[in-house]
């Protein structure tokens, strides 16, 4: 072939990803206004855009069915979590990362949370064996490349390492689990010589260290600034004292949780007969309130005093999080490890009749 033609073919994708990004660039408005930024767009923009750095590496029929495994796999997740009423967002996508969902709502227990992580390896094993039925009846090579990736990739789910589903199961299994994918994980990603599989199992490590380490020895108090305002004007015609910028106190207080388990702090300083309330970043609990700084502020309905207060607490933690019944503990255990033992099973397979070896 003349090395004219060669040049002309290999640069044929690069002219394709670079006309397609041209497109997007120009159309990209028209295409999000059809799309109306709703549920659908991110998830959709997402994919596109991690089919197109897959297709970098790999052929592109191998970067979209590997993209819908992920899919696949997350779309387990939101069905779990929709089946049991908590609301989830829907799956997005990040090349060479793979793909999440995020939770609006918090499990209350251990369950809950492994019956969501279940969903995904689930759907995924059962989107890969479909993908390995038609590579067997169509001998195809790249499909079955994709089923062995897709069992690998829930397999290596399963690790009892958090925040992969494996060790969300776990909490409704055993927590010893944990310590099994502490040492027996790290041996794995050795040999995988995965950099993004060890900053997963290192960040488990560190949180594992906080938990059962750390809070043995040191019960650990963090502070958050809410600011109120309080109207002055009423206040000084009232006869009311108004406290300078250098006043400090501690003010008295009181705390709750709404249905969405937002919990709140109530303030209440007597001497100005005010109370206010501000929402807290987490489930804690509220050590003390103090005023660290008074300012006073001029708005359009007349002048205010900014209340700075530091809220010191410390993290609360639901020790029945983990109470599950025995028999769901073996409920989930044998599936767990069936489950497991399926997907290394198929894997093999795969390297068998496929003969696949990535």
């Amino acid at each position: 072939m003349p090395q004219n033609e060669q040049k002309k073919n290999s640069s044929t994708p690069w002219k394709w990803l670079g006309g397609g990004a041209a497109m997007l660039l120009i159309k990209g408005k028209a295409i999000l206004s059809l799309l109306k930024i709703g549920k659908i767009a991110g998830p959709l923009i997402s994919m596109m855009i991690s089919i197109w750095a897959y297709a970098l590496i790999y052929p592109w029929g191998f970067a979209v069915g590997f993209v819908l495994l992920l899919l696949v796999h997350e779309l387990g997740h939101v069905i779990a979590a929709k089946r049991i009423g908590l609301p989830v967002s829907a799956p997005l996508f990040i090349p060479f990362l793979g793909a999440l969902i995020t939770m609006k709502k918090q499990p209350l227990d251990a369950q809950t949370e492994a019956y969501i992580a279940f969903g995904g390896p689930i759907l995924g094993t059962i989107g890969a064996t479909a993908v390995f039925g038609a590579a067997y009846y169509m001998d195809s090579p790249l499909l079955y490349s994709l089923a062995y990736i897709g069992f690998l990739l829930n397999l290596i789910n399963l690790l009892p390492i958090h925040p992969l589903d494996g060790g969300r199961i776990a909490t409704a299994v055993t927590r010893w689990l944990w310590l099994v994918g502490l040492v027996g994980g790290l041996a794995i990603i050795i040999y995988m010589r995965s950099i993004l599989f060890f900053i997963i199992w290192a960040l488990f490590a560190y949180d594992l260290y906080n938990k059962y380490v750390k809070k043995r020895t040191n019960n650990r108090l963090y502070s958050v600034m809410k600011s109120f305002l309080i109207p002055v004007e009423p206040l000084r015609d009232a006869g009311y004292m108004i406290p300078g910028p250098e006043h400090r106190r501690d003010l008295p207080f009181t705390t709750y949780s709404d249905l969405e388990r937002q919990q709140y702090v109530g303030v209440r300083w007597d001497q100005l007969n005010y109370i206010g309330r501000a929402a807290l970043p987490q489930q804690c609990i509220i050590e003390k309130v103090r005023i660290s700084q008074l300012e006073p502020v001029t708005l359009e309905n007349g002048l205010h005093l900014k209340m700075n207060c530091d809220i010191s607490y410390s993290v609360y933690e639901n020790d029945k999080y983990y109470d599950v019944p025995a028999s769901s503990r073996w409920k989930y255990g044998i599936a767990y490890f069936v489950l497991a033992g399926f997907l290394a099973g198929m894997m093999y397979m795969v390297h068998v009749v496929g003969n696949v070896n990535l």
